[in-house]
Parts: C-alpha cells; structure tokens; sequence
C-alpha cells in the first residue's frame, strides 16, 4: 500500500502543471494535521501519525481543509476550492487508557470478583471498541466466553446478569385449562429472563425444557 502510494505521489509530482510549479503550495503539514484532527486525535501529544509524503506538492487551498473519515485508518482530506483536489490520507491512532484487565484467566461460567481484575494503562487500537474503566461494574458478572490473564474487557465481552444460575432451586410453573401446578425444581445451566433452560423436577428427577419468567420461576409444559 505504502509503495503504491508513493508511485502515485512521484507521479503527481513529475506532472505538476506549470501554473502549480509557480504558485504555492498547501502546506503538508495542514493536510498531515486535517487528517489527524477527523479522528479526534492530536500529533502533538503523540496520539497520531499520518503519511504523507513530504514531496507532496498540491495547490494551496483559499478555503480551510475539510477532512471526512473513511475508516478506522482512512481519512480523505479536501480542498474546497473550484478546481479543488482531495486526498486519501493514511492514519494511525494511538490511544492510550486506564482499562480494566483480568488478573488471572477466567472461565465463562465463572462469576467475576474482585480478585480477578486489575486496572492497567494500556495501547488502544483504533479498532477497539468501548473498554471497561470501572473494575465495580463487572464484579459479579460473568463473561461470554472464557479468557487469558491480561485480557483487556471491552463492554461486549460481559453477558447480563443472569436470573439463575445452574444449580439453583427454582419453581416449575405449568398451566393448562385455566388451572396452574407448581412443583420443585433445580436449574441445570444459567439462564436470562425469557431465556429456554434445562430444568429438573426434583420429585420424578425428570429433565425437561422451560422458559424462565424471573428471579426463581420457569415455565414449563408438562
């Protein structure tokens, strides 16, 4: 990509038209920083890097640069003015944060406690979505899948709380003909509200299917 860049930027040079050699030039730096600046990032404090090649010889722009972002790397940088010009800028983002990470590896149906978080200041990329800030707002969770110590947790990674959890007693609600029987059960897996669980009827030892109706309750039909 790189090298197909700087074909092009070598070529834009060699065919520079005369009215360009003479007049003036809008200024690297300007497009480095418009490109920069579409994606909320600054060159000074190192968060960003744009390439663009210092040869880069593109007429100056009357008019201030507006910059639109193409993707999470992209940012076409434009020259209003009539003739204008527009460029496709390459950016890295560098962001760096207090996140909450997993001090040790945690399985997916394990709940999480405080013992198995840390807060750790680390790079993000700009790919990654919404990370977890606060070590409170997990505790007591649990993840969708199981993961390594040091793994950064991005708010997709945690499931919602769940209204059971295997193991737990439940009552077993059947209705039918305007009549409802409740009997005991257990929970054979964690299960949401509205979600279909594997229950057992803790008086035949039968394993049947059930919809859980809240805190405690399933559905079934017998």
């Amino acid at each position: 990509m790189r090298a197909i860049l700087n074909v092009l930027l070598t070529a834009l040079v060699a065919l520079a038209p005369s009215w360009a050699i003479a007049g003036e030039f809008q200024p690297v730096g300007s497009i480095r920083d418009a490109a920069i600046a579409a994606l909320g990032a600054t060159a000074a404090n190192g968060q960003a890097e744009a390439s663009v090649d210092s040869r880069l010889r593109m007429p100056a722009c009357a008019q201030p640069l507006a910059a639109t972002v193409t993707g999470p790397t992209s940012v076409a940088v434009r020259c209003a003015d009539t003739p204008g010009w527009q460029l496709y800028v390459p950016v890295r983002v560098r962001r760096e944060a207090d996140v909450v990470v997993l001090a040790r590896a945690v399985r997916g149906d394990e709940p999480i406690g405080p013992e198995h978080l840390a807060v750790q200041r680390r790079e993000l990329g700009a790919s990654d979505g919404p990370v977890v800030t606060d070590p409170a707002a997990l505790v007591g969770k649990r993840l969708r899948k199981a993961m390594p110590a040091g793994a950064v947790l991005q708010a997709d990674d945690v499931g919602g709380d769940d209204a059971l959890k295997r193991g737990d007693p439940v009552t077993l609600v059947s209705r039918a003909g305007g009549m409802e029987v409740r009997m005991g059960g257990r929970a054979m897996g964690a299960g949401k509200l509205g979600s279909t669980i594997s229950v057992e009827n803790t008086a035949s030892r039968r394993i049947i299917r059930g919809r859980v109706t809240g805190p405690g309750l399933v559905e079934v039909n017998l």
